[in-house]
This record gives C-alpha cells, sequence and structure tokens, in this order.
C-alpha cells in the first residue's frame, strides 16, 4: 500500500525519475542559442568583413567630402547663317540639355527599359539585382544587368569601363553619395547629358543630332525609345548600322512604357506602327570643312572655352551645299578621264564674309581642309598681280606690247600653244593669259614690288621674287587666293575673310561680337580697280572663262594652269560673289590636261548660276568702262572664227589682230628696246 501510494501521490521517486526528461529539453534549447548566436556572431564578422572591403576600396576613391561631379566638356554649337545647326564640336558633340526641355517620354524611356525602380531605391536597388540573377540563372531574356541608373552615372561619372568586383564596390559607394547629395531629377539629367550613344556622341542632345538630324527637343516617341535601347550597347545597336537590331530593342522599350503607364495604349500603337528611320548623311559632309575653319580660328577670339558656346558664322547652307554639289558632281563625271581626284571651293562676299567652304571631294574620306591648308601653284591666276603692279606704274588696258619670244639667262618660257601674236592689248594679254606678256610685265616692274603687291592685298604664303613669279609658281591657298581677288570685287578695299560673326554662351551671353569695322583698308586705287575689272572681265567676252558668261551679270576672273597640268584654277567675282576653285591631286600627279580653262570653269560656272538665282545684278566697280560681248565677236558670241578655239586651255586661243588705234608707235617697240629682242 504504501508503494502505491507513493505512485498514486507522485512521490520522489517518479519527480527524480522525470528530472532528466526536463534536462533534456533545456539542452536542446542550448544548442539552438548556440547556433542562433554563432550565426549572429559569423553575420557580424561578415558585416565587419564587407565593411572592411567597402572601407579599403572607398579608401582609393577621392575623400567623400571633396568629391564634386566633374564638369561636361564644352560643346560648340556652330550655327550657319540661317540660325540652323551646322554641325557641333567638342569632346561630347552636343549641348546640355535639361529635362524641362525635353518630351515627357523621353526621359521615362530610359527609367522603363534601364530602371524601373528608379524612384523608388536608394541608388542600390537589391529587387533589380535579385531578378536580374534569378533572370540570368533561369536563362530568361538574356543577360540582365542589377545597376541602377545612379549606378551606370557614377560609373560614367568616376570610373573607368572595366568589369570588375573592386569597380562594382566602387560603383556601389559612389551611387549612395549621388543619392545622398542630388535629386533624382537631378541625377536622372545628369545621366541623360553624360551616357555614350557611339558614334562619339555623349549625351543625348548630340545622340539625336547624329542618328536623327534633330534636337532631343524634337525626338519622337519612336525614336525616344530607339535612343534608349542604344545605351545597352551602342556598337551593337545603332540605328544606322543596324536597324533592324536597334527596333527590336525599340519594341521593348515600348512594350515597358505601356506596361509601367507612362504612355497610353494610342501613343504605343503608333509607336510601334510607325518606326524610327535614322538619317542619311546628304552628300559628302563639306559642312565639316567649314566648320573645321571655324574651330581654326575661334581661339584667337574667345581663348579657352569652358562652357557650352554657340557660335554664329557666315556659312549659308544653300551656297555650302551648292559648292559641294557642284564639285563633287564633275569630279564624279570627269575625274576618272582626267586623272583628277581632289578639289577645293571658296566663295565669299566681297567683304570677306565666307559664305561656302568645300575642303575636299568626302570629308569622311579625308579631313585634311585643302581650301585653308593646301598650297598649291595658282598658275596664271596669279597673273593679276603682276599686270595690277604694271597698272599702278602707268599702264593702261590699251597698252600694246609685243607678244614674242623671251629669253632671260637661258629661261625662255612660252604661251601655251607654242604661238606668238605680236602686239597686243594689255587686256588682251591677260584674257588670253599670254606667258611671255607676263614675264616681262613681271621683270619690268620688278618681281619684289610685284610679291608687295599680292601680299597687301592679302596673300600671306611665302612668294618668291624670281622671273617666274608671274606664271604662279609659289603656292598659295584658295582662302587666300580668293580673299585677295575680293578687293577687285569691293573696289580696292582689302580684306581678312572672317566666318564668325558672334559667340554666345547656351544662356545668351555674348562672348564675341564682330566689328563693324574690319580688313585692311584701302590697297587699289578705285580708277586702277576699274581698270583691272575691265581687263578681268575680258577674259569673259574673249578669253578662257567665255563659258562660264551668265546672262544680265558683270563678271571678271582669271584661270590659271601649271604649266605641267598639276593645278587647275579658276578665281572669279561679281560685284556680290567672289569664288574660286582649285582641283588636283593631293600627291601632286599630273591632271590629264586639266586646265582653269575647263573643269574648274565649268565648276564655277554651275555654282554661280545657283547662287545668283535670285539676285539682281550687281556691277562691277568701274564696270561703265567695259566692253560687253557684242563689242567683239566671239565663238558662241557672233562666231568670229578667229575665237574658234577659245576655252580649250589658258592660252590656246587664236586672239584678234589689235585694232590700228591701239598700237601706239611709242609703246609698239617697247620691250624689243628694254631687253634687245
Amino acid at each position: 500500500m504504501a508503494r502505491r501510494r507513493a505512485s498514486s501521490n507522485g512521490g520522489d521517486g517518479p519527480r527524480r525519475a522525470a528530472k532528466p526528461k526536463k534536462s533534456k529539453r533545456k539542452g536542446g534549447r542550448s544548442l539552438f542559442s548556440k547556433l542562433v548566436y554563432a550565426g549572429l556572431v559569423l553575420c557580424l564578422w561578415g558585416v565587419i568583413a564587407v565593411g572592411g572591403v567597402v572601407a579599403y576600396y572607398a579608401s582609393q576613391l577621392p575623400p567623400i567630402d571633396q568629391l564634386t561631379v566633374p564638369k561636361r566638356p564644352p560643346n560648340i554649337a556652330i550655327m550657319a547663317s540661317d540660325g540652323s545647326l551646322l554641325a557641333n564640336r567638342g569632346e561630347t558633340g552636343g549641348r546640355t540639355v535639361t529635362l524641362k526641355e525635353l518630351p515627357p517620354y523621353l526621359p521615362k524611356a530610359f527609367v522603363a527599359i534601364e530602371d524601373r525602380r528608379f524612384y523608388d531605391h536608394f541608388g542600390i536597388d537589391p529587387v533589380g539585382i535579385s531578378r536580374a540573377v534569378y533572370r540570368n540563372l533561369a536563362h530568361r531574356g538574356g543577360l540582365q544587368g542589377g545597376s541602377t541608373l545612379t549606378q551606370q552615372l557614377a560609373k560614367n561619372l568616376f570610373l573607368t569601363q572595366e568589369r570588375t568586383a573592386s569597380r562594382k564596390i566602387q560603383e556601389a559607394i559612389l551611387a549612395l553619395w549621388l543619392e545622398r547629395n542630388y535629386s533624382k531629377d537631378q541625377i536622372l539629367e545628369l545621366y541623360l547629358n553624360r551616357v555614350y550613344f557611339g558614334a562619339g556622341a555623349y549625351g543625348v542632345e548630340a545622340a539625336a543630332q547624329r542618328y536623327y538630324g534633330k534636337s532631343a527637343r524634337n525626338v519622337s516617341l519612336a525614336e525616344a525609345a530607339v535612343l534608349a535601347g542604344l545605351v545597352q550597347s551602342p556598337s551593337r545597336l545603332a540605328p544606322n548600322r543596324n536597324p533592324d537590331r536597334a527596333q527590336a530593342r525599340a519594341e521593348l522599350v515600348i512594350a515597358a512604357m505601356n506596361e509601367l503607364g507612362f504612355i497610353t495604349p494610342g501613343m504605343t500603337k503608333t509607336a510601334l506602327g510607325t518606326p524610327a528611320e535614322p538619317v542619311r548623311p546628304n552628300g559628302a559632309g563639306s559642312a565639316n570643312y567649314a566648320a573645321d575653319y571655324v574651330m581654326d580660328v575661334l581661339d584667337d577670339f574667345v581663348g579657352n572655352v569652358e562652357a557650352d558656346i554657340v557660335v554664329s558664322t557666315t556659312v549659308e547652307p544653300s551656297m555650302q551645299a551648292a559648292a559641294e554639289r557642284v564639285l563633287v558632281d564633275e569630279l564624279n563625271a570627269k575625274g576618272q578621264k582626267f586623272n583628277v581626284s581632289q578639289g577645293a571651293f571658296v566663295a565669299m562676299q566681297p567683304d570677306g564674309a565666307v559664305k561656302a567652304l568645300v575642303g575636299g571631294r568626302n570629308y569622311e574620306s579625308s579631313q585634311f581642309n585643302r581650301a585653308i591648308a593646301a598650297r598649291r601653284q595658282p598658275g596664271s591666276s596669279f597673273k593679276p598681280f603682276v599686270y595690277l603692279t604694271a597698272v599702278e606704274r602707268g599702264y593702261t588696258p590699251d597698252t600694246v606690247l609685243e607678244d614674242g619670244p623671251v629669253n632671260f639667262g637661258g629661261w625662255a618660257p612660252k604661251n601655251y600653244d607654242r604661238k606668238y601674236r605680236g602686239p597686243i592689248a594689255m587686256r588682251d594679254a591677260l584674257a588670253l593669259s599670254l606667258n611671255t606678256i607676263a614675264v616681262k610685265l613681271n621683270m619690268e616692274v620688278g618681281p619684289k614690288a610685284v610679291v608687295q603687291t599680292a601680299q597687301r592685298l592679302g596673300i600671306s604664303s611665302p612668294l618668291q621674287a624670281n622671273g617666274s613669279l608671274a606664271l604662279g609658281t609659289s603656292e598659295v591657298t584658295p582662302l587666300e587666293l580668293v580673299s585677295a581677288y575680293a578687293a577687285f570685287a569691293n573696289g580696292g578695299t582689302g580684306v581678312v575673310p572672317y566666318v564668325i560673326t558672334q559667340v554666345k554662351t547656351t544662356d545668351g551671353k555674348l562672348v564675341y561680337k564682330r566689328p563693324n569695322a574690319g580688313g585692311l583698308g584701302r590697297v587699289i586705287d578705285p580708277g586702277v580697280v576699274a581698270m583691272m575689272n575691265e581687263m578681268m572681265h575680258n577674259t569673259f567676252v574673249v578669253g578662257t572663262a567665255q563659258k562660264a558668261q551668265i546672262p544680265g551679270w558683270s563678271l571678271a576672273g582669271k584661270t590659271g594652269t601649271t604649266d605641267d597640268y598639276k593645278d587647275a584654277w579658276f578665281v572669279g567675282f561679281s560685284g556680290s560673289l567672289v569664288a574660286g576653285v582649285w582641283l588636283g591631286n593631293d600627291d601632286g600627279t599630273l591632271t590629264k590636261r586639266v586646265t582653269g580653262g575647263n573643269l574648274p570653269t565649268e565648276v564655277w560656272h554651275n555654282f554661280m548660276k545657283i547662287a545668283l538665282k535670285d539676285q539682281q545684278p550687281v556691277a562691277l566697280p568701274g564696270s561703265e568702262r567695259f566692253r560687253t560681248p557684242s563689242d567683239v565677236p566671239v565663238a558662241g558670241v557672233g562666231g568670229d572664227p578667229r575665237y574658234a578655239n577659245a576655252g580649250n586651255g589658258d592660252n590656246a586661243w587664236i586672239p584678234p589682230q589689235p585694232a590700228p588705234q591701239r598700237r601706239a608707235s611709242r609703246e609698239k617697240n617697247f620691250f624689243e628696246k628694254l631687253f634687245g629682242l
């Protein structure tokens, strides 16, 4: 009974027997606690380790309190005379834009495809990273990146493009710094202006101009989608090189925008139904030659450029396009036949304002600007400086000179056709480009005086004061030769060619404005200008430029050909426009008898027909003295057989016998007496 009571009353025996069970449960909780504790310790050490790694890589960065967003390289927007964009220059390829300037769907396109949680995360997006990891492991949708827009901006602003763990850590640190110091809209604006779009375009404005020929302010939704999709792989997704890939990526962007409610279903349908079409380069890109010229002279006026600027120029788009077209068309049509591969063209107002400048056949193939940098022998187009020097010493267009053999110490220059005309008036000697007369005049007035005359009119290239100077053996550039001729077109004022009218910052602050007064002052007496223009006008009447006549216009000019057919020129002018053409080969290869009177004259004529089409004719200074084509019959103007060969070359014409009244007896034998001929 006692044992039963003990059992029923739960005595000491059973209680002692139960203690081991209680102790077992207590031991189980202790193990769990130990595991939790160990986990916490490991986590703590992990945090410490991560913190150490972060601290280490953070130490490789500039001190946070000294960290600043680097300035964006300034853009230089070069504008044509009508206010249209000629070209962008600078490292970025386009100016900075603000979010307010852009259509709302443009920045939203980048958010939709690159970082849809942009406005929700703190610079690093754990959700986005997890989603990217999952998709990568599941091979769904191609490889995905977990970088936020802020991280991408941090990389573009501060880091290299290498893909390493250390760079990713630094990228995350910098992203946190950006988020702390800038608003979301500021970060997005910075991103849109710094991200690379390929083809040398940094920023959405540069990309819009590069691929669509318009400002980012004016892109369509379809174009915005292409631009947003492009940043993933600028080379692979460039719309001008891989249009199919670019469009496929754009469709993903549009779908994402629709899913997020950024655009309406109607906008989605329209954008998908009208894919964006990139602009195709139109022509040879000659506007870049003009833009390069602007950049060459810009430093003289504004010095170091610190911020985006807008440069207004004198370049007229219609004339620039016409100059490019006529030059390229001529070379395409006749270049192979005549073995001529290159050319240059310059057109300016008589005051020196450059209206068109083409430095070569194709800018993409060669950026060498022949219009301003190529020194070539001008041939007979240099002769007006010889004749001007002579007229300033008393000669007149009516002065009769003797065209006959000459010999100076064994040097015996000959005319183009190896023929001699005998007594001939100066006006016809220049029009027919007679070498013997030019050489005699050069030796009479003195080569040094001719050099001084050319320099007075603006020729800056080194000139050799020798007998052959009269035949254009000293090299000049097309720009300086055309500039020198401008003095004839404006009545005797020397000009300094100019292309920049003003420079402003993008917020309208005036940096530079060209003064109204400019140039070299008067360099030719008005009466002398009249006589020179009469003689050069005669080139269009009986001489080497007959085919270049334009009805209703009084024109003057001079052809030029070197004696070995290496270079061919024509420089001519009206009272409102001066233009010059050079044709040849960069390596000095001889052409197949290209003369100033054929291809260059054709190019010049084709351009002037376009450039002067809608203008009222402007008289040349002193033009009331000029003879008209009806005064002297020529082939095509009266049909005189004596001029049947006119147009074949600088000196390939059979001239009329000089009128008796031009053969003044005191001048008839001038050169025979002077040189003992």
